[in-house]
């Protein structure tokens, strides 16, 4: 022991850089897992959204419920250091588990490439994926709380810089793994059939959860541990019982009031214990507010995402997808969290404030909540661009004359000349009821009605070609493409079948004088060929589209030019995204700083204000209101359907600044505490009493002097 404390580096204790490596490389294993999870439920057990987001939220509540027994086994049975050990194997088993799960050469005894029997799959999986949440949930409260453990009383400064340090390893780690992982999934690998290489996408994880617990492991010798002091936490519930019985008993007025609620248990347990509870009663009531601000940070990865996904990725040079755009948040972390450490507090200090850990807390959810504020800015600016789709009793319809010679159409109160090869402008809104006819003719021929039944809330397509030929196409889509893909769908002139194949997905057999349905594509120059019985061999069967941006949708027509080889026309049904993903940028800037201040801070505060015996109950504490407010966002989310997104916004931001307030209020209240002297202070008492104990004959000395 004697030997560990002189080791340091920096005046840090050397132990400190294994715990912070440690987390580092837990954070990228558990990010790398979680950030293909959906992927892998939705493409290779082929769930759909609703269920796979179910089974995904609910496995990140679980992750940040655990920690609470992590905590009491750390507090009370093993130690920090031993459950740290004991759950990682937890963790790590439960890593390969899930990486086996995904083999699909597992269970493909006939080797086509998918699995025979997807129950085993789903329940490897599923195995695996509760071992990790008991084993990342377990050690989180310990890791941090071992951490500040290492140091020695005065080096508040110093610990206060590991918490920042270990918050800016979770980060690297996230943002590396978010980088990382996707590119290895998009590997092919697989003993009989090729396909995207899961079992290296969840085994790169596993492989390093196993070196974070060998490095963990490599720094035993240098580590301040401290032992558990039997089931605290049994105490503390005992504790607190009696105390409310005792209290319930003794109502009548007749009884003299106690100073604490928790006074009352002074009969039964000793001051020490009823201090510690105390303190933890304070911090926790101080904690009822704070899953609001958490309620609004995870919607980063939900909400926003789906923001970004009506936007366009083109920033300059560089093309981004919507579901990069969470990175912003980790790599303004990295940098932001250095300069508010060593810049912008040391500057606060400076001017003379006294910047309290509570007073950043409560800036951070005030700058979160203007982060949301933003966000509403942005969304009505992107309302403004979206198309009009129909609703309730609406249809719209466009007309596409696809035919080669000029056609007229009337439409309620419309009259349309149509080019050959041309389409409306835009979609028209009609209301369905009032749809009473519509006409269509050409030079020279009878006017023919348009017989249909049109669907309320869908767009439709009019095909129309000579003389007096038409085909009503329902348009499956009815929304901006999701994921700021874009939509194709192709238009057959031939009087043949057709077959189109672009970037892999195909358009099998699409009939003469119709449309296919949309397929999706994301952002770029895509190439397609062309098949046919009626297109002669000698026929350039190679095409390629126009730039696709994002979200937008159009209509391939494909027609015979001279010499009956096909040609392609192409025609606008949805424009692509005009606002840049850029202008996110300011709310992602906001909620960062908002997160740096309150995070880290909750981190460091909730280690500095709990008895020694209670770091990692509080720690978990801690880590229960990011739960929480996961749960709050599954329930606002189910519940309210606004049909305005930015309203949504606005009320998010308007609950945290009323929450902001009321914290303000109640941080006005609590006055700082060291645990550690008031346990000092217990322990000289102690031995003043058992000095006493055992010599009787030194107090009547003293008494007789005072009473002289």
């Amino acid at each position: 022991m004697g030997m560990s404390k002189s080791q340091g580096c920096f005046g840090y204790p050397l132990s400190i850089f294994f715990i912070v490596a440690n987390e580092f490389c837990e954070r990228f294993s558990y990010y790398g897992m979680r950030g293909i999870l959906i992927l892998y439920f939705t493409n290779f057990f082929s769930w759909d959204d609703n269920m796979s987001t179910a089974i995904y939220h609910t496995f990140v509540a679980l992750c940040y419920l655990t920690p609470i027994l992590g905590a009491l086994i750390a507090d009370s049975w093993l130690g920090k250091f031993k459950t740290i050990v004991s759950l990682s194997i937890v963790y790590t088993i439960g890593q390969a588990v899930i990486s086996v799960s995904s083999i699909n050469d597992l269970t493909d005894h006939n080797h086509d490439g998918t699995p025979d029997s997807l129950p085993v799959h789903v329940a490897l999986s599923m195995i695996g994926l509760a071992l990790i949440a008991l084993g990342t949930g377990g050690i989180k409260p310990c890791v941090s709380a071992f951490g500040g453990d290492q140091f020695e009383e005065g080096q508040e400064k110093r610990r206060n810089r590991f918490f920042s340090m270990f918050y800016l390893a979770i980060n690297a780690g996230s943002l590396l793994s978010t980088i990382i992982t996707p590119m290895l999934r998009v590997q092919q690998c697989g003993i009989h059939s090729k396909q995207a290489c899961y079992p290296l996408a969840f085994g790169v994880p596993a492989a390093l959860m196993a070196v974070a617990l060998i490095v963990f492991i490599l720094g035993s010798g240098m580590y301040k541990k401290f032992q558990p002091q039997g089931n605290i936490m049994g105490k503390v519930a005992k504790c607190i019982h009696f105390a409310i019985k005792n209290r319930f008993r003794h109502r009548s007025k007749a009884f003299p009031k106690r100073e604490h609620w928790l006074d009352w248990a002074k009969e039964k347990y000793d001051e020490r214990l009823i201090s510690q509870i105390k303190m933890v009663m304070r911090v926790m009531f101080l904690y009822i507010p704070l899953p609001m601000f958490w309620a609004l940070f995870d919607q980063q990865g939900s909400r926003w995402t789906l923001q970004a996904a009506t936007m366009s990725g083109k920033i300059g040079a560089l093309e981004i997808q919507p579901d990069q755009m969470q990175t912003v948040n980790a790599i303004l972390i990295v940098i932001m969290v250095p300069i508010f450490d060593a810049v912008l507090y040391p500057l606060i200090a400076k001017c003379g404030l006294n910047f309290t850990s509570l007073k950043k807390m409560t800036v951070g959810m005030f700058l979160a909540s203007l982060a949301f504020v933003v966000a509403a800015i942005v969304q009505v600016e992107i309302d403004k661009t979206l198309p009009v789709f129909p609703k309730g009793n609406e249809i719209q319809i466009k007309v596409l004359n696809i035919g080669n010679t000029t056609m007229n159409i009337s439409l309620p109160g419309e009259m349309v000349t149509l080019d050959s090869l041309s389409q409306t402008n835009a979609y028209m809104t009609f209301d369905v009821n009032k749809l009473t006819s519509i006409n269509i003719s050409s030079p020279g021929s009878p006017v023919t009605a348009v017989t249909d039944d049109f669907k309320q809330g869908q767009r439709h397509t009019l095909l129309v070609w000579a003389p007096n030929h038409y085909r009503v196409v329902k348009d499956d889509l009815n929304q901006k493409p999701k994921k700021g893909e874009n939509g194709i769908r192709f238009v057959n002139t031939f009087n043949e079948l057709i077959t189109v194949t672009m970037s892999g997905k195909i358009y099998a057999n699409v009939s003469s004088n119709n449309a296919s349905n949309y397929q999706f594509f994301p952002s770029g120059i895509k190439g397609f060929t062309i098949s046919s019985t009626e297109i002669p061999p000698q026929c350039q069967p190679n095409f390629h589209t126009h730039y696709l941006e994002f979200g937008s949708a159009y209509t391939y027509l494909v027609r015979r030019k001279n010499g009956s080889c096909p040609e392609v026309r192409s025609f606008e049904d949805i424009s692509a995204n005009t606002v840049n993903m850029a202008l996110q940028i300011p709310q992602y800037f906001l909620l960062t700083c908002g997160e740096v201040v309150f995070s880290v801070t909750g981190l460091e505060f909730s280690y500095s204000q709990a008895p020694s015996n209670m770091k990692s109950v509080l720690q978990a504490g801690w880590l229960l209101t990011v739960a929480i407010g996961n749960i709050i966002v599954l329930i606002v989310a189910g519940a309210g359907q606004f049909s305005k997104q930015w309203a949504e916004y606005i009320l998010f931001a308007a609950l945290l600044l009323v929450v902001c307030i009321i914290f303000a209020i109640m941080t006005r209240f609590y006055t700082y505490i060291n645990p550690a002297e008031i346990e000092a202070q217990f322990d000289e008492d102690e031995k003043k009493k058992s000095l006493e104990n055992s010599n009787p004959y030194i107090m009547l000395g003293a008494n007789s002097q005072t009473q002289m």
